[in-house]
């Protein structure tokens, strides 16, 4: 890879760093505390956020026609979801093996924690839930085609591609026939280190 890249590239990771330490700092202020994946926040923070949930019937009463009109065709995109949540796991316990490439934690991905939130009431919970699953399979299948590309096909398109994944910056430029030649061995290896770093831990 470039030196430049690759310099540019350590500076993002250290700002993204940066920023989740914020987050943390964020979080703390409000008082929410994580054990063993779990939130927990202090009673009083809890009763103050209860003091802004908005009822069943309120919420009801107030929901615009036109949501509850789509509410079928949002909810409709649950079976594709299941299906390809299904098949992804399928496929990369089948495959990632077989390739040595180190498997994708879906509960990394599947985060529900909203739950936890004295200011949401039921539906607004479920519908919390519901988001967090479909973006998290989105997310989670996201990682496993990235892992995928890097073993297979680790080469960069002649077109900017918005929102890669994480893998993609380590990609072989396009049209660098030598660099494909002499990286792509490299970059599966990458892989099977990274699964040395997880320590393969997997549910």
């Amino acid at each position: 890879m470039n030196p430049k890249i690759r310099e540019l590239l350590d500076r993002i990771a250290v700002l993204e760093e940066e920023v989740e330490q914020e987050f943390a700092r964020r979080r703390q202020a409000l008082h929410a505390d994580f054990e063993d994946r779990r939130v927990r926040f202090e009673r009083e923070v809890l009763e103050q956020q209860r003091r802004f949930r908005n009822g069943l019937w309120a919420y009801l009463r107030q929901s615009e026609l036109r949501h509850v009109l789509s509410a079928p065709v949002i909810f409709s995109v649950i079976v594709p979801s299941l299906l390809l949540d299904l098949v992804v796991t399928a496929y990369q316990r089948i495959c990632f093996p077989l390739y040595k490439i180190p498997r994708v934690r879906r509960r990394d991905y599947l985060v529900f924690d909203r739950e936890h939130l004295g200011y949401l009431n039921m539906i607004e919970k479920f519908n919390c839930a519901y988001c967090s699953y479909a973006n998290g399979v989105i997310a989670y299948v996201r990682e496993v085609a990235g892992r995928t590309e890097q073993y297979w096909c680790p080469i960069k398109h002649a077109r900017r591609i918005y929102q890669a994944h994480p893998y993609y910056d380590g990609f072989v430029d396009f049209g660098d026939a030598s660099a494909y030649s002499t990286e792509l061995r490299s970059l599966r290896e990458a892989l099977r280190e990274l699964k040395q770093a997880q320590g393969d831990q997997l549910d």
